[in-house]
């Protein structure tokens, strides 16, 4: 599909757009240890269908001529403060798989107040990852 098909395709909602120092890394890692699927990969420019969503990553240098190549210069973890999460999959499975291959588990799986099973995994380039799951009510028939 051509890109400005591509863009032209993407639904209405919120997107995100990870700059990477290099695409294979990280794609890896999302469709490796996420499940994530590659629609399309190159050296430059990635997208990935993750739990109903596309997520886009571009190689640093395919920024080199845009306003954000500045910001990303030289930082090893990229997304400071930004939580990367995924519902619906399963964060006990997802975090086997991360420290299967050596992915660092930042908090491994846990029943949260908020009602999700989570667990933090760092990704490629330092941005985090929470896949997440609804903890199934005490009161509900299918608790067991």
């Amino acid at each position: 599909m051509a890109a400005d098909e591509f863009g032209r395709s993407l639904p209405r909602g919120v997107g995100l757009n990870l700059l990477v120092p290099e695409i294979a890394e990280t794609e890896t890692f999302l469709r490796e240890v996420l499940g994530a699927n590659t629609i399309y990969a190159d050296a430059d420019f990635a997208a990935i269908e993750i739990a109903g969503s596309v997520l886009m990553l571009h190689a640093d240098h395919s920024y080199a001529d845009h306003d954000m190549a500045g910001v990303v210069a030289g930082v090893e973890a990229r997304g400071t403060g930004v939580e990367i999460r995924i519902y619906g999959l399963d964060p006990d499975r997802v975090e086997a798989r991360a420290a299967a291959v050596g992915h660092f588990v930042l908090a491994g799986s846990a029943d949260k107040p908020h009602g999700l099973r989570e667990c933090h995994i760092v990704g490629p380039s330092g941005y985090i990852f929470v896949p997440s799951r609804a903890i199934p009510r005490q009161d509900s028939p299918r608790a067991t």
